[in-house]
């Protein structure tokens, strides 16, 4: 079925997937949708079940990593909401109703590996985001020890832009910016070896937090999903090369083909790439949960 608009309840906020509606008493419900974000762009299609996966796979990281820092979730059921049987049968594995906090305008982003614009960044200056790293590393090498490589978080159509640590302490304190990198990197490091004996390389990922009433740091958006992370196959890795990934690498790599520049709108995609990365998905939700969607 397609995705419907809520009736009864406001939109409040429209990511590249997810939909945020307003809640009574301090609650959002978010929905994560099907759709598709590549180059920062959405496509026009959407991905088969895409949004049960990340859902799926984000609610298991937040349970399994709550001993670290608190999350947004709560227990309140969807039945418990003024929506349609259509709206409800739409949201049924696809929707959450968290807590509503102040987000911080930060994308705190873990690199275990050399990879992306990491390794971009290395090959011109020999460091990431201004970390010097040793001499003599290669493309998708594993760093000495996760680096912290922070971003500004960007509109809906923009690009995120990486900024020193320096800026985002300026720009929301010191004690602030150095329990999101200590944190970031604590909850990084926990899922990377559940990860690896699962067969499954993280080897970067992002975070957002946002604060409570008490200016609490709250995890928040997602965790540890294809969408935010960079998932490779364990033993297909091979230093030197860019590892095949459990994401949307297979969208990326038909869209490198072709002759467009990178901004909206996005190109038709072919249903034979659609179905892959589908596939994609749904086996690090098998291997990573122990369930299918």
């Amino acid at each position: 079925m397609s995705q419907p608009k809520l009736k009864n309840l406001e939109l409040i906020a429209q990511g590249k997937v997810r939909d945020i509606y307003a809640l009574d008493n301090g609650y959002m419900l978010i929905v994560t949708t099907d759709r598709l974000s590549a180059f920062d762009v959405v496509m026009p299609q959407p991905i088969p079940d895409k949004g049960k996966v990340l859902l799926q796979v984000s609610n298991f990281w937040f349970d399994k990593l709550s001993h670290v820092i608190p999350n947004h979730l709560t227990d309140i059921d969807i039945d418990e909401l003024s929506v349609t049987d259509e709206e409800a049968e739409w949201l049924e594995g696809r929707a959450i109703v968290v807590r509503r906090l102040k987000p911080l305008p930060i994308e705190a982003i873990v690199r275990g590996y050399l990879i992306g614009s990491g390794w971009k960044d290395y090959q011109k200056t020999g460091a990431v985001c201004g970390i010097t790293l040793p001499s003599g590393l290669k493309q998708a090498s594993k760093l000495p020890e996760p680096i912290f490589t922070p971003s500004s978080k960007a509109e809906v159509g923009d690009h995120d832009e990486n900024i020193a640590f320096s800026v985002m302490e300026q720009r929301i304190g010191a004690e602030l910016a150095a329990k999101i990198r200590d944190t970031s990197i604590q909850l990084y490091t926990e899922a990377a070896a559940y990860a690896l004996e699962r067969g499954i390389i993280i080897a970067d990922t992002k975070f957002e937090f946002g604060l409570d009433e008490d200016d609490n740091l709250i995890l928040i958006d997602e965790i540890l999903t294809p969408d935010s992370s960079r998932f490779w196959p364990a033993d297909e890795y091979q230093e030197g090369t860019s590892p095949p990934s459990f994401d949307k690498q297979f969208v990326r790599d038909y869209l490198e083909t072709l002759d467009w520049d990178k901004t909206p709108p996005g190109p038709v995609i072919p249903a034979d790439i659609l179905e892959k990365t589908a596939d994609k998905y749904r086996e690090v939700a098998r291997r990573l949960t122990e369930s299918s969607v």
